[in-house]
């Protein structure tokens, strides 16, 4: 070892401040991002309107509305089904965002020498 002790990394050169800086951006940038999302509120509605679900960004369910002609007594399940299939479109909805919205964000990083390490 050198007189003074390793001053290197093992993948050469020394530590890039830009990449530091650029990576404590885009984490501000992420929670940012997370704040805004789980704030927003995605509604999705099948049956022709009969069933309405609506969802926040955190994933949780916070209203269904089910048009009163949706009631039929005999057959329950029909109502049941579309029920599953708003809330499951609404959450899907909510999720495509943040896929979107993180792939905005990350696509634009430079991770220079790490790209191949990921």
């Amino acid at each position: 070892m050198a007189k003074g002790g390793y001053r290197g990394n093992p993948m050469g050169g020394g530590i890039n401040m830009n990449m530091i800086k650029q990576a404590q951006k885009m984490q501000q940038e992420m929670q940012k991002m997370q704040e805004e999302l789980e704030s927003k509120e995605y509604e999705a509605t099948v049956g022709g309107g009969m069933v309405k679900a609506v969802v926040n960004g955190k994933h949780t369910l916070l209203s269904v509305e089910i048009n009163p002609e949706a009631v039929d007594p005999d057959d329950v399940e029909m109502l049941q089904d579309m029920v599953v299939a708003a809330v499951n479109e609404a959450m899907r909805k909510a999720e495509s965002e943040a896929n979107a919205n993180m792939s905005r964000l990350t696509g634009n990083l430079n991770l220079g020498g790490l790209g191949g390490l990921f």
